[in-house]
């Protein structure tokens, strides 16, 4: 595996091979790499003939008093994993060649409306920083493809937006959530629970499941069902910013006779948040 940190470099690589007609796929990071970013490498090796990861810890997308200055930094384990599954080349920039201007000047990009709600909501700034540095890294790589979690639903949802907003020729893949064997969805956020949080932490799977089965039953009641399950959370120890369903297609509150659902959460435990989702197909 390649590693190079400027973008002369990435472009020089990336034009060999599509002067070889070969297709390119993308998988963006922040590092500390785990077994759910492994399977977005495995998805898009897939797809593709060449394989480019980025790790990348994102300013922009960090707001005052968030852990931007502490998220862990595993730049060689994180590599020994990408070459281990076949990565051809790993794009590692710092920040002054993702922002050479300071970043009160930096160009920024916004997908509006969902982009100040959910997630949004709790974390102002956040989307505009993930949709800044994914459209960048989007037009240094130039890939055919671009895979992301389902558990970042908000995220995935956003860039897609603003990749047929920009009308980018891109195709965006949606890899399912990885999760412990306990269910919990793999994250780098995990590692900063205690012994005591990391056992609780499987409620907000089992609660969503819950309101997933209810809705599965038939029940259409979802305000109601959105508050006893944020109840659930809470009486655990949870600080609930949200539980809520809303509609797959357009992120709005969620009707009843509406078939394409996705539930979504997040909560603290301590000083973690967590997020999750679980989409319904009726």
């Amino acid at each position: 595996m390649n590693t190079v940190i400027s973008v002369e470099e990435l472009r020089h690589t990336i034009s060999t091979w599509r002067n070889n007609a070969e297709r390119i796929a993308f998988v963006p990071t922040m590092g500390n790499l785990h077994n759910g970013h492994l399977a977005l490498i495995d998805a898009a090796k897939k797809q593709a003939d060449r394989t480019v990861a980025s790790i990348f810890v994102n300013p922009l997308q960090f707001g005052e008093g968030e852990d931007f200055e502490t998220y862990p930094r595993t730049l060689d384990e994180d590599s020994s994993q990408l070459a281990s599954r076949g990565v051809d080349l790993l794009f590692a920039p710092p920040v002054e060649v993702m922002y050479p201007q300071a970043q009160q000047l930096q160009t920024r990009v916004e997908v509006p409306d969902v982009s100040h709600i959910l997630d949004g909501e709790f974390r102002p700034g956040f989307f505009v920083g993930v949709a800044t540095v994914v459209c960048k890294l989007f037009n240094m790589v130039q890939p055919d493809l671009a895979v992301f979690g389902e558990k970042d639903f908000q995220q995935l949802y956003i860039i897609r937006r603003m990749v047929e907003d920009l009308q980018m020729p891109i195709e965006i893949v949606a890899s399912p959530t990885v999760r412990e064997p306990d269910g919990l969805a793999m994250s780098s956020r995990n590692n900063y629970l205690d012994a005591q949080q990391r056992q609780s932490a499987p409620l907000i799977h089992r609660a969503l499941q819950q309101v997933a089965d209810a809705i599965k039953r038939g029940e259409a009641n979802y305000t109601q069902l959105e508050s006893e399950a944020a109840a659930t959370l809470e009486h655990a120890g949870f600080v609930v910013d949200y539980f809520t369903v809303r509609n797959v297609n357009t992120l709005n509150p969620a009707k009843a006779g509406e078939s394409n659902l996705v539930i979504l959460t997040a909560a603290r435990l301590g000083q973690t948040r967590l997020i999750d989702n679980i989409i319904i197909s009726q």
